[in-house]
């Protein structure tokens, strides 16, 4: 296992005992947050990501990349991407 899959690893577990640095994990924080209630954000979170060194371009850039997943994530558990049911929505078939 390499560094990097060690640290996937650890990452999968649970971030807050993974070996990655303040910033990350003030990151991953926000994240977690902003996926489990996002309407309990306000500028205090902002101001800690601020502190660990993320500018308004990077703070966007984090809300809306983990947004996006959290949207995929949702439509596709609905849909039933993935469970293997036989019972998920199946594309159209292309004419041509």
């Amino acid at each position: 296992m390499s560094l990097d899959d060690a640290l996937v690893e650890a990452l999968k577990r649970d971030y807050r005992t993974a070996p990655i640095n303040d910033a990350d994990r003030a990151m991953c924080e926000y994240i977690e947050q902003l996926s489990r209630d996002a309407t309990q954000l306000g500028p205090e979170n902002l101001d800690i990501l601020r502190g660990h060194g993320f500018d308004d371009r990077a703070i966007l850039q984090i809300t809306l990349i983990a947004s996006w997943f959290n949207y995929v994530n949702r439509v596709a558990d609905a849909l039933g991407v993935g469970r293997g049911s036989g019972t998920e929505l199946q594309a159209p078939k292309l004419k041509g």
